[in-house]
């Protein structure tokens, strides 16, 4: 350290903010398209004549497209490296956010989700490894919380920003101009970030904490057993589960039809129904840094998510099964805002995955976890499609939403039941111990 240049660390120092800064905000994007549908559920229809199931199975086409590319992700951000890697992906969602804006038939409308959830697949584990070469490892945990929370902050764009921007652009003209900015966020990202300081002439963190950094081998056969060492442990699976339930049930309320709940059942306008998902969404945000600051000042997995899945599944009982599925508007914000904070139990998930299986394959045992959320995310959503095409114009508004949203409370309850299988770790990497 004491050979170094001190202007060229303390460049480093700053710099890595920029490249961080452009990153997010291609994560924010990332969030953005994901609960951005739900607020357009009945333009969506009507322009396109489609069934609830249709509308849903839109909806999750990004998830399908998000999950399937989770570990092919890190394998481009290895090859590719994370700059291009970002660059590309965000363009590729900037497009498809054009395609999905001026398609003139519902095959296009598909296609252009697909590119979307596609493009956005890779950003968050390019993120993970930016901030790996960029920031210190005691800093590592502290970044990922903020980089979560400010990726939030694209769920909230696509609540009541969206509804305004819709009422005055319309809901094309709108997808169209994210699809613009996401590809001047792309152009950015090739022109700001970089993999690592050494690609601008500074030192390596590890250089600057005086550590040795062991290269670790990404041939596709090591990554191939690494990936098959990961999906036999059977420690790696209740987390997969718990976020499968949790952030399924989630986002079948703030990604489809929780809006359209507040507005049907509560007769309240479009726009102040969005509110109330922010609500949500801004508990996700905050909760994602919550317990992970709670788990880790505790040196507990289980105990957190025990004790925050416990709310989020009372949170979803009360939402549907008091005063027969409605319950008073003036808890409203207050229930769903809890019920974002709480969800997160299952980023508790991610760190028992990397904790119970070895610590070189680290990103493949999170990525494989990962796919949990966005299975639970595509599947759930259309089944609650089919039974508002079933019984929407039958049973009236109150009746229809709970027996739809029973789904997502039993998707919660699975989730929270497999927490209870989760090996509890202690905040530490317990593969060989046996």
């Amino acid at each position: 350290m004491s050979n170094l240049d001190e202007q060229r660390v303390k460049k480093l120092m700053s710099y890595r903010w920029a490249v961080w800064g452009v990153l997010v905000l291609a994560y924010v994007i990332v969030f953005f398209h994901r609960l951005a549908v739900g607020v357009v559920k009945d333009e969506l229809i009507n322009d396109f004549n489609i069934t609830g199931t249709t509308f849903a199975n839109l909806g999750s086409t990004y998830f399908y497209a998000y999950m399937l590319m989770q570990i092919p992700s890190g394998m481009l951000a290895d090859s590719l490296g994370a700059r291009k890697t970002v660059t590309i992906g965000t363009l590729v969602a900037g497009i498809g956010s054009i395609v999905f804006g001026y398609a003139p038939s519902i095959f296009w409308a598909f296609f252009g989700r697909l590119l979307v959830g596609l493009g956005v697949s890779v950003v968050f584990i390019s993120i993970l490894k930016i901030q790996s070469k960029w920031f210190k490892e005691s800093e590592f945990g502290t970044m990922s919380g903020i980089t979560s929370f400010v990726g939030n902050l694209g769920g909230i764009l696509a609540q009541t920003p969206l509804a305004i921007m819709v009422g005055i652009l319309t809901w094309r003209t709108s997808f169209a101009v994210i699809g613009a900015v996401s590809i001047v966020i792309a152009v950015l990202c090739y022109l700001i970030a970089r993999n690592t300081p050494e690609e601008m002439g500074l030192p390596s963190i590890a250089e600057i904490e005086g550590r040795e950094v062991k290269k670790s081998s990404s041939q596709g056969s090591e990554l191939v057993k690494g990936l098959i060492k990961v999906i036999s442990n059977p420690r790696t699976w209740p987390g997969f589960f718990v976020f499968a339930g949790f952030f399924g049930a989630f986002v079948s309320l703030t990604g489809t039809w929780g809006r359209s709940y507040v507005v049907d059942v509560y007769g309240i306008s479009k726009v102040s129904a969005a509110n109330y998902m922010v609500a949500a969404v801004l508990g996700l945000a905050i909760g994602s840094i919550v317990i992970g600051i709670f788990s880790d000042r505790i040196k507990k997995r289980k105990l957190p998510m025990i004790m925050f899945g416990a709310v989020y599944v009372i949170s979803w009982a009360v939402l549907v099964f008091v005063n027969g599925g409605k319950p008073p508007i003036s808890i409203l914000p207050i229930l769903l805002f809890l019920l974002g904070f709480t969800c997160p139990a299952f980023v508790l998930g991610w760190a028992c995955a990397k904790e119970i299986n070895p610590p070189e394959i680290a990103g493949i045992s999170t990525s494989v976890v990962n796919i949990g959320g966005f299975f639970g995310a595509a599947i759930l959503p259309p089944m609650l499609g089919k039974v508002f095409d079933k019984f929407g114009g039958v049973l009236p508004p109150v009746e229809l939403y709970q027996r739809a949203f029973m789904y997502a409370f039993i998707s919660a309850v699975v989730g929270f039941v497999f927490i209870f299988l989760v090996k509890e770790t202690n905040c530490r990497n317990i593969y060989e111990d046996k």
